[in-house]
This record gives C-alpha cells, sequence and structure tokens, in this order.
C-alpha cells in the first residue's frame, strides 16, 4: 500500500468564539479535505479542558458520516477504560452502518487524572479495563450472545445488534507510547497506531520490539500501519514556522503540564524549548520538505497511513485551510508518485 494521508480535525477552540460557527467550519473542513483526496478523517476526544472548547468525537463522526463521502473516518482516539464495553460496542457499530463500512475505531488508555476521577476509576486501574473492554467489544461483535465477567462490568448473555458491517471487525487501531504498551497493540488490535511526538530514532527500535512482539502472538505484520504527527506546509519552513509555530509550541506545554511526558518511551520528553522539541518528530517546511519527511517515515518504519494535525487551538481557520488545500496540491501528489 502507498503512503495515505488523512487528517485530524481538532475541534479545539479558545473561550471567545461562537461555538456554532465553529461546528459548521469543522464540518465544511472535513467536506474539503474529503474532496481535496484525504484518506481518512479523525477525530480525537477528551474530557474535562481547561485550556480550550472541545466539540466531543462521537457527534462529530456521526455528523460526518452523512457529510463526508469518500474518506474513511477515525474515532482516534477513544480513551477506552472510561467506558463500557457494550455501548461503545454499539456506538462503534452504528457509525459503521452509517458509513458503510468506513469507520476506524481507535483506542488508547489516556494518561489524564481528571478525566480517570471523573468517570469513577483510576490511572492504575487503565491497562486492565482496556484489555478487558478491548476483549469483550471484539465478542459483541462476532457472537451472537456474550457472557463475560469484568473487573467495571457484567454482560449476562449480552447482545450488540446490529453488527458493524466491516468483517471481523472494523479495524482496531491502538495508541501506544511506552515499549511495554506495545504488547497491547500487538495482542488485541490489528495495529500499533503510532504517536505524534516519539522521535523517528526512538520508534525505528519500538518497531523492532513490535514485531516481536507480533511474531510472539503468531501475527503478522500490519497491512496496515498508521501514525499520526503535528505537520504544516507553507512556502518556506520559515513562513511555516511563523504561521504554526507558537500554536504547536502552546499545545506541547499543555501535553506537558498535564502529564504527557511521563507516558513518554525512555529517553523521550515532552519538556524544553520547541525548537528542541521538532528535532524529527514535527513535519513543518515547504511542500518538498514536509513530502522528504513523510517518504522518509514510510521509508524507515513501514507507515503507510500517515494522519497529519494541520491545525491547533487559536488558530484562524483560513491558515489552517490554506495549510491543507497545499498539502493536498503540493506535497500529496510528490509522496504518492515516492511510495
Amino acid at each position: 500500500m502507498s503512503l495515505q494521508i488523512g487528517i485530524m480535525l481538532r475541534g479545539q477552540y479558545s473561550f471567545d468564539v461562537n461555538m456554532v460557527t465553529m461546528a459548521d467550519e469543522l464540518i465544511e473542513q472535513a467536506c474539503l479535505a474529503d474532496r481535496l483526496g484525504f484518506a481518512s478523517i479523525t477525530k480525537g476526544s477528551h474530557y474535562s479542558t481547561p485550556d480550550y472548547q472541545a466539540l466531543q468525537q462521537l457527534p462529530i463522526l456521526a455528523r460526518l458520516t452523512g457529510e463526508v463521502k469518500n474518506a474513511r473516518l477515525n474515532a482516534g482516539i477513544i480513551i477506552l477504560p472510561l467506558h463500557k464495553p457494550l455501548d461503545i460496542a454499539e456506538q462503534m457499530a452504528t457509525l459503521d452502518i452509517l458509513s458503510n463500512g468506513r469507520m476506524i475505531f481507535g483506542v488508547g488508555i489516556g494518561y489524564r487524572e481528571v478525566e480517570f476521577n471523573a468517570f469513577g476509576t483510576t490511572h492504575k486501574e487503565r491497562g486492565k479495563r482496556t484489555d478487558e473492554n478491548l476483549i469483550a467489544i471484539k465478542r459483541l461483535w462476532n457472537e451472537n450472545s456474550v457472557s463475560m465477567k469484568g473487573s467495571h462490568f457484567e454482560l449476562k448473555e449480552a447482545v450488540c445488534w446490529p453488527k458493524p458491517i466491516q468483517k471481523p471487525n472494523p479495524p482496531i487501531w491502538i495508541g501506544a507510547n511506552a515499549d511495554v504498551a506495545l504488547n497491547r497493540a500487538a495482542e488485541h488490535g490489528d495495529c500499533w497506531y503510532i504517536n505524534p511526538h516519539t522521535t523517528i530514532e526512538t520508534l525505528t527500535r519500538q518497531v523492532e520490539i513490535y514485531k516481536g512482539l507480533l511474531d510472539k502472538f503468531k501475527k503478522p505484520f500490519p497491512k496496515e500501519f498508521p501514525m499520526r504527527r503535528e505537520a504544516f506546509v507553507a512556502k518556506t519552513k520559515t513562513e511555516a514556522m511563523r504561521l504554526a509555530g507558537p500554536f504547536v509550541a502552546r499545545k506541547y506545554a499543555s501535553y506537558h503540564a498535564t502529564g504527557q511526558s511521563d507516558q513518554m518511551p525512555e529517553g523521550e520528553s515532552l519538556s524544553g524549548d520547541f525548537e528542541s522539541l521538532i528535532g524529527d518528530r514535527f513535519l513543518i517546511g515547504s511542500p518538498d520538505e514536509v513530502a522528504d519527511q513523510m517518504i522518509t517515515i514510510n521509508r524507515k518504519l513501514g507507515v503507510n497511513h500517515l494522519i497529519v494535525s494541520m491545525e491547533w487551538a487559536g488558530m484562524a481557520k483560513s491558515t489552517a485551510i490554506d495549510c491543507m488545500q497545499m498539502m493536498a496540491e503540493e506535497v500529496l501528489p510528490k509522496v504518492s508518485q515516492a511510495t
């Protein structure tokens, strides 16, 4: 599979905007991405965000099933330990039907204490709850009746009707940062969904660990190997940094403040100044520079589905749209030809 490029819809806004207008613009942005030929549209999820307003994931994706005609739709990611398996199984099955089999089920374990507290769980329980939920959801999608007791739920002849269109299930992409978390992606997922902020050097090492874990579970390397990255393209790298740098820097300062650095692989951190963060993490530059970086990711890591964030809280929508159009017109053709 040649390298496909999808977009990440942020849906994160400052507190001084009209959210009805913002929601309309977000839907139009997704439709434009579809018309421009992006392969997928991703919407993430967090709760209780003090620094910005956030439109929630599943309602937005449900709306997009009727608006977006070609691109796949990615719930990337659902913080799975916060939820009950029957609810997520039925929600995702419904979305798969509404989209005519275009849904991707992205899963993560989360890291923010405010979310765990609000949903009545703990950081310590997140791994076990995620694993139990994944097992239960796959059974609900593939069995007519399920009886299973987990640490936070009990299914007694529970059913999930209707089933998803995709068989045996919508693709399950499991996010993982630390080495130990790769085991979950290998055991329970259709693929590992690579995070946006680990360096290529570290990821090269982790891909080898992941391959070994796939061998352990007697599973082949996935046909689809996705990754998310922060990206911004402009005529020159200087202009791209001027337009995007302050917003990306603010986003990563927030990540560090809320504990994301603690989830990183050994030797990696999101602390420090923005220039030190860029390294081989972010795809910011001219069309040729960004295309070359994408091609390098494909060749070094085997990634064949790259999901890029091109907008951050506070950025003017017109700036994000200009970037998206340049990405489609000047970067995607180069990447397609080279991969």
